[in-house]
C-alpha cells in the first residue's frame, strides 16, 4: 500500500462508517434532482465520484491517492470546460459547485472535511430553488436538509441516526416560526435583481415567432404548464376559451411570419365592446418570451402590459420569472376599420398562386362575393369532403397549402388555419393567422384552469367591414370535439393517437382517483405559487398596511418585537421540557438507591455515584457485581455521548431484579 494512503486510513480511523454512509445517502439524495436541470456528463461524472467513496466505506484500499486525486481533479475541470468554456451563468455555477462536492467526498479526512461536505451540500440544495420552485420540491429539498442536519447533530453529539433525526426535525419546527414572520415581514429582495444568474438563452418549448403548422404538432405531445387562470366568476365555457398569442400576417408559402410594420400604439377606446366581461387572474409560468396570453380581448391595460396593434398582449417587465396578472375580457367586441397599409399587409401572398388553387376558391366563392358567404363555403368545404383532423399529418415539404388542400386532407390547427387564410387572401380578404392556446383543463378542487403546451392551438382572423377582425376557427368545422372537449394529453404521450375526449378517461376507478389526486396536488401547488413564491413586494406592503405599518420603522419595530417574544417563548418552553432519556435514567437509580435505603445505605447529596456503589460494596460484598453494574450504566446514559435506548432498557431491567433479600441471605451464609 503506498504510504500516502495509509497516512489517509490513520487519519480516518475515529471516523465512524455509519456516520459516512448516513452523510452519502443524503448527499446523493439532494444531487439527484439535478439530474433533470444539469448536464447529463456532469452528473454522471457526480454520481461515478460518489459510488467511489460509497465502495471506499468497505473497502479503503480502494480510495485514490494524491496523484490518483489530482487527476480525477483534472477530469473534473476539463469536463466543466466542454461543457461551459467559462465560469458565468446558472449552469456552469450549479455544474462547477456538484463537481466540487463530488471531488470533496474522496478527500475526506477527519471531521473538518465532513462538516465541509455537509456545507457545500447545503449549497446545493439552495441552487435546487433557482430551477424550480413546486411544492413537491420544497417538500423533499426540506426533508433532505433535515438528514443533513441530523449529520451534523451524529458528528458533534454521537448520538444514533434515529435520536438526531428527531432532534433536526424539532430544531426546524422550532425555525418555522421565526422563519414565517421574516418571510411575510422582512423587506424583501425582488427577483430582477438575480437576473445575471439566468440563463435566458436556454431553450424552452413553447409558441415560435415562426409559425409552421408542426410546431403545433410538437407542442401537442407536451404537458409542460404555460400558465393557469382562476376567475371571479364563471369560468367562460369552451368557445370562449381563446387565448391569444402571436399574430403571422406574412408567408411565403410555408412560413408565416409576424406584421413588418412599426407597431401602432393602440388608444384606450380601440374596441367597441358589449355584454359581459370575464374578470380573472393569469398566473404565468418563466418563459423567454414577451407575451402573454389572454382571453379574447383584454381591456383595461396597464403597464407593464401593453398592447401591440394586433392585439397581442405583451409584457414590458421580467418575464423570466412567475408573473400574476388581474385581466377583464369581452368576448363581443368590434375592432373596426382598417388602414390602406393593414390591408395590402393581410391580403399579401407569395409571387405565384397555383391555378389549383384559384380554381378552387372560384369554385368555393360561385356568384357571391362577400366574405362571410366565402367562410361558409369554405367551412362547408372541410366539413363534407374528406379531411380529417390528425396530430401525425403526412409530411408536405413542396406547396404544403396546396398538398393539404387538394392531396392529403390530413392534418391539424395550423394546417387548417394556414389553409384557411390562403383561400380568404386568393379571393382578396384580408386574413391572418392567430395562434395561442384554446381550452385548458378545469381544476374543480381548486376552481381554476390549467393550460398546457398540448393546448397549443391556431386559427384564423378575417376583417369583415361592419364587425372588424373576426374569429373564425377551421378545427372547429373539421373536429368540434377538439374546441368542445380538447385534448387527452395522456393518451396523446402514451400512444400518438388523438382522443378529444377527457371527460370519458374518468370510467375506471384507478383513473378517477389518480385524476382526483392530480387535481388536489396541482390546486395545493397553485396556492404555493401564488401566496409563497410569488410573493411580492406588492403584496407585502397590503399586508404591513392592513397591519397598520405604514413605513419601514414601524415594520423593523414590529419585526423586532415579534421576534423577541417568539424566541423568549421558544426558550422557555424548552427549558421547562424533560431530559426524556436522562431523566428516566434517573428514575431507575432512584428506585435502586431506595431499595439499598431499606439496608440503611442512604446515598448522601454530595456522595457522586461511583463512591456510593463503592461504599455499598464495602458495606456488602456479595452486592459488590449488581450495585457497580447499575451504578455504570447509569453513569453512561446520564453523563455519555453515545445514548443507546437498550442500555436504558438494561438498566431498568437490572433495577427491577435486583433482589436485595436474596443477595443478603448468600451474604450471611
Amino acid at each position: 500500500m503506498p504510504g500516502s494512503i495509509g497516512l489517509f486510513l490513520i487519519m480516518l480511523d475515529h471516523v465512524h462508517s455509519n456516520v459516512l454512509i448516513f452523510l452519502l445517502c443524503s448527499v446523493g439524495l439532494i444531487v439527484l434532482p439535478h439530474a433533470w436541470n444539469l448536464s447529463n456528463l456532469i452528473i454522471g461524472f457526480f454520481y461515478i465520484l460518489w459510488l467511489w467513496r460509497l465502495l471506499g466505506v468497505y473497502r479503503k484500499t480502494v480510495l485514490p491517492n494524491r496523484l490518483i486525486l489530482f487527476l480525477a481533479t483534472l477530469a473534473g475541470i476539463a469536463l466543466l470546460y466542454s461543457q461551459h468554456q467559462g465560469l458565468l451563468g446558472l449552469d456552469a455555477g450549479t455544474h462547477i459547485i456538484i463537481t466540487a462536492l463530488g471531488l470533496k467526498l474522496l478527500e475526506i479526512r477527519s471531521e473538518r472535511d465532513l462538516y465541509l461536505v455537509v456545507y457545500l451540500a447545503f449549497v446545493v440544495a439552495a441552487t435546487l430553488f433557482l430551477y424550480q420552485q413546486s411544492i413537491g420540491l420544497a417538500i423533499y429539498i426540506v426533508f433532505v436538509c433535515v438528514s443533513l442536519l441530523a449529520t451534523l447533530i451524529i458528528l458533534n453529539g454521537r448520538v444514533t441516526a434515529t435520536i438526531a433525526l428527531k432532534i433536526a426535525g424539532l430544531l426546524l419546527l422550532q425555525a418555522l416560526p421565526v422563519a414565517t414572520i421574516l418571510f411575510l415581514l422582512f423587506p424583501r429582495i425582488e427577483a430582477p435583481r438575480w437576473e445575471f444568474l439566468q440563463d435566458k438563452h436556454k431553450a424552452k418549448t413553447g409558441l415560435s415567432e415562426i409559425f409552421e403548422p408542426g410546431s403545433i404538432s410538437d407542442l401537442g405531445l407536451s404537458d409542460e404548464l404555460v400558465f393557469r387562470a382562476k376567475f371571479t366568476g364563471a369560468v367562460p365555457p369552451p368557445a370562449h376559451r381563446y387565448w391569444r398569442g402571436p399574430v403571422y400576417t406574412y408567408t411565403n408559402g410555408k412560413l408565416w411570419l409576424p406584421s413588418t410594420q412599426k407597431v401602432k400604439v393602440l388608444p384606450q377606446d380601440y374596441l367597441s365592446v358589449s355584454g359581459a366581461a370575464y374578470q380573472y387572474t393569469v398566473l404565468m409560468e418563466p418563459q423567454d418570451k414577451e407575451w402573454v396570453f389572454a382571453l379574447e380581448l383584454p381591456v383595461g391595460i396597464r403597464p407593464p402590459l401593453r398592447l401591440t396593434g394586433d392585439y397581442q398582449l405583451m409584457n414590458d417587465g421580467n418575464t423570466h420569472i412567475r408573473n400574476e396578472y388581474v385581466l377583464r375580457s369581452y368576448p363581443t367586441f368590434n375592432t373596426g376599420t382598417l388602414d390602406n397599409a393593414e390591408f395590402k399587409e393581410n391580403t399579401q401572398l407569395p409571387a405565384k398562386v397555383s391555378p389549383k388553387i384559384t380554381e378552387l376558391v372560384t369554385r368555393l366563392q360561385g356568384v357571391e362575393t362577400s366574405p362571410e358567404a366565402l367562410i361558409r363555403q369554405i367551412l362547408t368545404h372541410f366539413r363534407t369532403e374528406a379531411f380529417y383532423y390528425t396530430l401525425r399529418p403526412p409530411l408536405m415539404e413542396q406547396d404544403p397549402i396546396e398538398t393539404f388542400l387538394l392531396k392529403t386532407r390530413a392534418g391539424f390547427c395550423g394546417h387548417y388555419a394556414t389553409a384557411f387564410v390562403y383561400l380568404m387572401r386568393v379571393a382578396g380578404f384580408p386574413a391572418r393567422v392567430v395562434s395561442g392556446y384554446q381550452g385548458g383543463e378545469y381544476n374543480k378542487v381548486g376552481n381554476f384552469l390549467e393550460i398546457r403546451q398540448a393546448d397549443a392551438h391556431a386559427w384564423a382572423e378575417v376583417w369583415l367591414s361592419d364587425k372588424g377582425w373576426t374569429r373564425v376557427d377551421p378545427t372547429a368545422a373539421i373536429a368540434p370535439e377538439r374546441i368542445e372537449q380538447g385534448v387527452n394529453i395522456d393518451l396523446q404521450i402514451a400512444s400518438g393517437l388523438v382522443n378529444f375526449s377527457r371527460i370519458n378517461l374518468g370510467q375506471s376507478g384507478m383513473v378517477n382517483f389518480y385524476q382526483q389526486f392530480r387535481q388536489v396536488w396541482q390546486s395545493v401547488d397553485y396556492q404555493w405559487q401564488r401566496w409563497v413564491i410569488n410573493y411580492t413586494n406588492e403584496q407585502q406592503a397590503d399586508l404591513l398596511a392592513a397591519l397598520g405599518m405604514f413605513d419601514i420603522q414601524t415594520m423593523l419595530r414590529a419585526l423586532f418585537i415579534l421576534i423577541t417574544l417568539l424566541t423568549l417563548g421558544l426558550f422557555i418552553w424548552l427549558t421547562r421540557q424533560p431530559r426524556q432519556t436522562k431523566d428516566a435514567a434517573l428514575i431507575w437509580y432512584e428506585k435502586f438507591c431506595a431499595k439499598l435505603a431499606k439496608l440503611g445505605l442512604i446515598k448522601a447529596p454530595a456522595e457522586t455515584a461511583t463512591a456510593f456503589a463503592d461504599r455499598v460494596s464495602k458495606r456488602y460484598p456479595t452486592l459488590n457485581v449488581a450495585v457497580h453494574q447499575i451504578t455504570v450504566l447509569f453513569l453512561k446514559i446520564r453523563y455519555g455521548k453515545d445514548i443507546d435506548p437498550n442500555e436504558l432498557k438494561l438498566l431498568a431491567q437490572r433495577v427491577k431484579t435486583l433482589n436485595i433479600n436474596q443477595l443478603l441471605k448468600k451474604h450471611s451464609l
